[in-house]
């Protein structure tokens, strides 16, 4: 059984940060149509257990051609040498997460937290800031989100989650 009420709290409370983002910032780019974090990967995501229990809930939920469509992209993502990389959630047409309330923390906290040292921040809104719009913009600490992730499990690239779950030869 997984902490399911632990990864609601936090999803619970980095949506209330958002929130006050979002309110405070009514033109903050992270809005549906704006995919550009989707397009732009620098790697495989990488999901606790847990993050894993809950995206196989948004997975089951999806119509079968879909979840079709996702595994042939995780399939390929899995051999895929190059960066950067797509998400294969992304509905590519519409620009939009085919799995979103199932999302990982990591796709809840981009571009409102950040990770300065990894490159995991949306450049779009830096530039924003450096030119003086978004002046009371305070970025999250990710180290608090990374902390309590580690509570959460075991943490796997999501194409690993993917192959166990969904391989019918295991």
């Amino acid at each position: 059984m997984f902490k399911l009420n632990t990864l609601h709290q936090l999803h619970d409370d980095i949506a209330a940060r958002v929130k006050t983002i979002s309110d405070d910032n009514q033109d903050w780019l992270c809005r549906i149509g704006c995919d550009g974090c989707c397009r732009r990967l620098a790697e495989i995501p990488r999901l606790t257990i847990e993050e894993w229990q809950w995206l196989k809930i948004g997975l089951a939920a999806l119509p079968s051609d879909q979840l079709e469509d996702i595994k042939l992209d995780i399939s390929a993502l899995a051999e895929q040498t190059s960066r950067p990389i797509i998400c294969p959630m992304l509905n590519q047409t519409e620009g939009a997460c085919r799995v979103y309330e199932h999302r990982p923390v990591a796709c809840r906290t981009y571009g409102f937290y950040v990770q300065r040292e990894l490159g995991l921040y949306c450049k779009d809104i830096e530039a924003l800031v450096d030119q003086g719009a978004y002046s009371e913009v305070v970025w999250g600490n990710h180290d608090t989100i990374d902390r309590r992730l580690s509570g959460l499990g075991e943490t796997r690239d999501l194409t690993e989650w993917f192959a166990d779950s969904f391989n019918p030869s295991k």
